[in-house]
């Protein structure tokens, strides 16, 4: 999961999988899976760069436990 902001301000962690797209607007504009939409206060790039980022951590610890 990742935390975002609301346009309210508030944080809000969204489980990365429910992501279907993200459009770059003034803000950013989430379309879930399900066709439900969220805006928040980071940029696409910054989402992506947390998506991304979680991922390594993930794919970082099954590798981890791999090698042992």
């Amino acid at each position: 999961m990742i935390k975002l902001t609301a346009l309210n301000g508030s944080d809000f962690y969204l489980n990365i999988d429910l992501i279907y797209k993200v459009e770059p607007l003034a803000d950013s504009l989430i379309t879930l899976t399900d066709g439900k939409t969220l805006r928040v206060k980071e940029t696409a790039d910054e989402i992506v760069q947390k998506i991304v980022a979680y991922k390594r951590q993930i794919f970082a610890g099954v590798l981890e436990g791999d090698a042992k």
